[in-house]
Order: C-alpha cells, then sequence, then structure tokens
C-alpha cells in the first residue's frame, strides 16, 4: 500500500516507522523544514553571533514510555547517550520533598513516601491510605471526578507540594479541572508499575537528537519519502471510493498526523467530495476535533552563573513552589545535562498571560526561590497550543476518520494526556488499525 501521513511529529514519525517496517510504502509531508512537531531542537542566535540549540519547550520522559523507547532503539537512538535517568523525585530547593529509591514497585513509592523529607506522619499516612484505596479499585473512578475529588481527604500541604505538581506535570492541566481517570491512569502505569516505570527520563541532547532526527535518517535508509516543507492543501476522497487525494495525488490511505486544528480543517475539506454516507462522521469527527480546549506551556531559558562544580542547582531537576505569581513548576539544570554551564529551564505549565511578563515573574521566582541573583533571560518559548486540557468525561475524536483515513496525536481519544509516548503510541494504533482489514 501507499499511505500519506500528514505531519513529522512524534506521531507521524511512529506511524511511518511502523509502516515501513511492515513493508509498505510511506510518504510524509511536513509544513515545517525540521522534524519533531511540538517536541523538536529550536536554534537560537546569541548577540555574539553565536547559534546556541535549545527546545522549543523542555519535556521529560518516564520509565514506562516503552513504546517511546522502543521506537529510539530501532532508529539507533543510544538510550544511555540521550537521556539520564533518574529515580523519580519532586525534591524542592530547601530539600524538602519526595525521592523514590531504585527499588520495586510498589517498595520505591512505599519507601520513598516514608523518607519523604518535610512531611509529617499525617501525610504519609494520609497519602498511602489514599494510594491503597486507589490499587483497591483497579485505579478507576468516576468518569466526572476531577483530580481535586480523588485528594480531597488529603492535607492541603500535602496536595500543595506533591499533588498538584504531579499532576501539572502529567495532564497540564490543574487539580481542579483535570480528569481523576486519566490521572489514575498514569500513576498506575508509572508509580505501580514494573521496575524503572517511575524513572525520570531527562534529555541529555537537543529533542532532535534524541528521536527525530534518528527517525528521518532510519525512515530516508529504508525507502519512505519525507518532503519537509510541503503544507499539504487539499485533501479529498477517489472517486467512487477508491483511496484519497493529497494535493490531487492519489494514495491508498492517508494517516492524519497533524494538529488537531489542522486535521479539523482537511476533514471538514473532504466532507464535501467524500461519499454521502461518510459525509457525517465526516463532520461529526471534525467537530469534535475542533471543540477540544487547549493548554499553554511557557518554557524561560536564564543564564544564571554557576556555583562551585559548575552546577547551579543541586539536583538536575527541582520542583518550585508555584503561584500566580510565581508560574513555574519546575526548573531544570542544563548544565547537568549536556548544555551550556548555567543555562536553565523553568517550565510554567498551564501558563497564562504574556510572553515578557511571564519571563519577568520567572526571574523573580528564581532570586527569591533559588538565589540567583544574577541571571539573564536567554529565550521564552511559549507553546499556545501545547496540549489539550485533560478534563473529566472529554470526548477526544476517535482514530479512524472514514475508510481509509486515519488520525494520530496526543489528542486522539485513548488512556493517556497530552505525552510524547501518547504520541508515539497513537501512530503505531493508528497503522494497526488501518491495516488490520489487509
Amino acid at each position: 500500500m501507499h499511505i500519506a501521513i500528514l505531519g513529522a511529529g512524534w506521531a507521524g514519525l511512529a506511524a511511518a516507522l511502523e509502516l515501513t517496517q511492515a513493508g509498505h510504502q510511506a510518504t510524509v509531508f511536513e509544513a515545517a523544514r525540521t522534524v519533531g512537531g511540538r517536541a523538536r531542537a529550536l536554534p537560537v542566535p546569541l548577540p555574539d553571533g553565536r547559534t546556541l540549540v535549545l527546545d522549543n519547550g523542555q519535556h521529560i520522559l518516564i520509565g514506562a514510555y516503552s513504546e517511546t523507547l522502543r521506537c529510539m532503539r530501532q532508529v539507533g537512538v543510544d538510550e544511555q547517550a540521550a537521556l539520564l535517568r533518574l529515580p523519580l523525585a519532586l525534591r524542592f530547593p530547601d530539600g524538602s520533598g519526595l525521592q523514590l529509591p531504585d527499588a520495586p514497585a510498589p517498595w520505591n513509592a512505599l519507601r520513598g513516601i516514608a523518607a519523604a523529607r518535610g512531611w509529617r506522619w499525617a501525610d504519609r499516612w494520609a497519602l498511602l491510605r489514599t494510594a491503597h484505596a486507589w490499587q483497591r479499585s483497579s485505579f478507576a473512578c468516576e468518569a466526572q471526578d476531577t483530580v481535586a475529588d480523588l485528594c480531597h481527604a488529603l492535607p492541603q500541604g500535602l496536595k500543595d507540594s506533591f499533588i498538584d505538581p504531579l499532576c501539572v506535570a502529567a495532564l497540564n492541566t490543574p487539580a481542579d479541572q483535570a480528569s481523576g481517570q486519566v490521572f489514575l491512569r498514569v500513576l498506575q502505569d508509572s508509580l505501580f508499575g514494573g521496575r524503572g516505570s517511575s524513572d525520570l527520563l531527562l534529555p541529555r541532547q537537543d529533542l532532535g537528537q534524541v528521536f527525530p532526527q534518528a527517525a528521518l535518517k532510519w525512515l530516508q535508509a529504508h525507502g519512505a519519502l519525507v518532503r519537509l516543507g510541503q503544507r499539504v492543501q487539499s485533501l479529498g476522497a477517489a472517486p467512487q471510493g477508491s483511496g484519497w487525494l493529497v494535493d490531487g495525488v492519489p494514495f491508498d490511505a492517508v494517516l492524519l498526523a497533524t494538529p488537531s486544528t489542522e486535521a479539523a480543517r482537511l476533514v471538514s475539506q473532504c466532507a464535501h467530495t467524500a461519499p454521502y454516507a461518510w459525509t457525517v462522521a465526516l463532520c461529526d469527527w471534525a467537530a469534535s476535533a475542533q471543540a477540544l480546549r487547549f493548554e499553554a506551556i511557557t518554557t524561560v531559558y536564564l543564564q544564571a552563573v554557576p556555583g562551585a562544580g559548575g552546577r547551579s542547582l543541586p539536583l538536575p531537576m527541582l520542583a518550585l513552589h508555584s503561584s500566580p505569581q510565581a508560574p513555574a513548576q519546575f526548573v531544570f539544570d542544563r548544565g547537568m545535562l549536556g548544555g551550556p554551564s548555567g543555562l536553565l529551564a523553568f517550565v510554567a505549565s498551564a501558563s497564562q498571560g504574556e510572553r515578557e511578563h511571564i519571563t519577568q515573574q520567572v526571574l523573580a521566582q528564581a532570586r527569591t526561590q533559588l538565589g540567583l541573583v544574577q541571571a539573564e533571560p536567554v529565550q521564552t518559548v511559549v507553546e499556545k497550543r501545547a496540549t489539550f486540557a485533560c478534563t473529566p468525561g472529554l470526548q477526544r475524536p476517535t482514530a479512524q476518520v472514514a475508510p481509509g483515513l486515519w488520525a494520530c496525536g496526543d489528542y486522539v481519544q485513548g488512556p493517556y494526556p497530552a505525552t510524547l509516548e501518547g504520541a508515539v503510541r497513537s501512530g503505531m494504533e493508528a497503522v494497526r488499525g488501518l491495516l488490520a482489514p489487509a
């Protein structure tokens, strides 16, 4: 089969790998001149003429990202060179917080909770009781429950220092609006998964090297066609439903791996020429994609004067106390992850406000919470549509749009929030669904 994939983000690249490995001809169309979508390298020119390669947003992976890690190995990425693996830690600058030991689940969680710094014994017992209740219920809850509903009985301090940062990191949605069902699924697969599932995997390289560039080389070496800088203008059904036309070129099938808004545009467009029996389904799918609400993520890169040993932070990643005036929930020491010494990445999930205002707030947060007096802004990246708002009972678009037309991406119906693993899995599952009838 000759199949078109529209979009070369992590979902589109995973789909292209799956198709090519199955012996089909994949042609990938990407509007940008680089691959990776919302998780890619970003060259930033400096005043002195040098170019600094950053990421278009600080991303992390976790050990439970089994399909992402498998795809990385498939295209020849050395996991140890690309990622720093650490046991899960939500430590604050004062040393308080949770750090899990390297032990099998659930003993790592139990030992980590028992040894958490700055927590009262009442906090520890409350979290253990609540986690045990989630486990007894097979990590299920009512569809309308929010994360705040699930955790209403926990002490406020525990919610502020553990639940809220964990929720916003995983779902990019505040706890009082976030889906309890999806949150529990994330906990089940990470904290209560196999050994290493909860580990943090912090990129040592820019995101382009972590997967997209290696995937591009692998695809080109195995006969796939990748057309960069080519935005698809039109999508339509071929006569008698015998395939699909991409800018007038016939394909046996099409996988939409674009952002949901672009996929909705193309699906609405092809509803005008598709067989009458498909029209209602196409319009309904486009409407569901257009109805998604989005949350922003802002990454503020600051250059600080590093301390002894070239380090600015005691750990590669620290949690921060977040508020409307201090928007960042986490900070990463890029100097400890293979980047320039003193480069820090502050992440404000579910962020609101203008770029310059957020930058100034983060600068003040760096001074008050980290004691960084000498820090200069390098770049602020605002992804206004970084993830869909993962709210209770959300009806996400289905993977199959019409016969021979499928969609993949982190927004497509599935058990996970908008994560790299969700995107990769959706690409692979769309291919399997497309090929299943054959």
